[in-house]
């Protein structure tokens, strides 16, 4: 009997992505968004919890990825990023534990990071692991950040394998920075940004397949997936290592001597900038 999946922000770029991709693996993929599309089985909020109760029944795993992100900090309050990114995460974990649910995968984001992806004055770059202290920029990256201490609660407290995933940016978006915005043509920063920062939306769902193919041998773990890495510290490999060790890793294989932030592969136990699926009170999908 095939696996069932639960897909939250099924109607977004990932979600869509891993919705197309579930059912060539030999997964059951079922959809929840709150936009009907061909991917999406149950229509509603995650903030919803009744309905979060009801989209729980028979399902086996679940891939998180429907979020408020960071070009909703514009236009949502920050009431809304809590209420979708945290609570709507709770109501997740919490019917996903009553069911029984046998894997839990949050879709985070790169965003966690925040100030500390900006080198002090003494380094050229920034060394970025897991072990790296969060320091969110906006209500975004703090909403996220929460959410993933949940799924290590959840985890500790309840034995729910959580694997938490942050990626980096999969989709194109205006830069970050106003003076770079003004002074390059949009195209060429787009294209810097997809040769040395943003990921490949194939990649990140490769990502969040390999999570759940590996959840059964692994109690919580953490990962960050971007497109390209710094010329690491150590030999990059996509191979699993036993946990508590930490190794650095390639999205998809592709490792560069770009001068930027490295990417690694920490296998604590169970955790995107990216662009998710939304469950958010302005429908919105990526």
């Amino acid at each position: 009997m095939s696996t069932t999946v639960l897909v939250t922000g099924s109607a977004g770029h990932l979600g869509e992505g891993l919705m197309r991709t579930l059912p060539g693996a030999g997964y059951r993929a079922i959809g929840l968004d709150l936009r009907r599309t061909a991917f999406t089985h149950h229509v509603g909020s995650i903030t919803d919890r009744e309905f979060v109760d009801r989209c729980m029944a028979g399902v086996d795993a679940v891939v998180h990825t429907a979020t408020l992100h960071k070009p909703h900090v514009a236009t949502h309050r920050r009431q809304d990023f809590v209420d979708v990114n945290v609570t709507g995460t709770l109501n997740l974990l919490e019917a996903a534990t009553t069911a029984g649910v046998g894997a839990f995968v949050f879709t985070s984001t790169t965003s966690a990071f925040g100030r500390a992806l900006t080198p002090d004055t003494r380094a050229a770059t920034a060394w970025i692991t897991e072990d790296v202290v969060p320091l969110p920029r906006n209500i975004y990256g703090v909403t996220k950040v929460a959410a993933e201490s949940l799924c290590e609660m959840f985890h500790r407290q309840f034995s729910l394998p959580c694997l938490v995933l942050r990626t980096s940016r999969f989709f194109p978006e205006p830069d970050d920075d106003g003076e770079t915005r003004r002074t390059y043509d949009d195209a060429n920063v787009k294209l810097n940004e997809l040769s040395y920062r943003r990921a490949d939306i194939e990649d990140v769902v490769s990502a969040h397949l390999l999570a759940l193919e590996k959840s059964a041998r692994r109690h919580r773990s953490l990962a960050t997936i971007c497109g390209t890495c710094a010329r690491t510290r150590r030999r990059c490999s996509g191979g699993a290592r036993p946990a508590t060790r930490t190794s650095t890793v390639c999205a998809g294989g592709r490792c560069s001597p770009a001068s930027t932030v490295s990417t690694s592969t920490s296998e604590r136990g169970a955790s995107s900038g990216g662009s998710h699926g939304t469950t958010s009170p302005a429908p919105s999908s990526r």
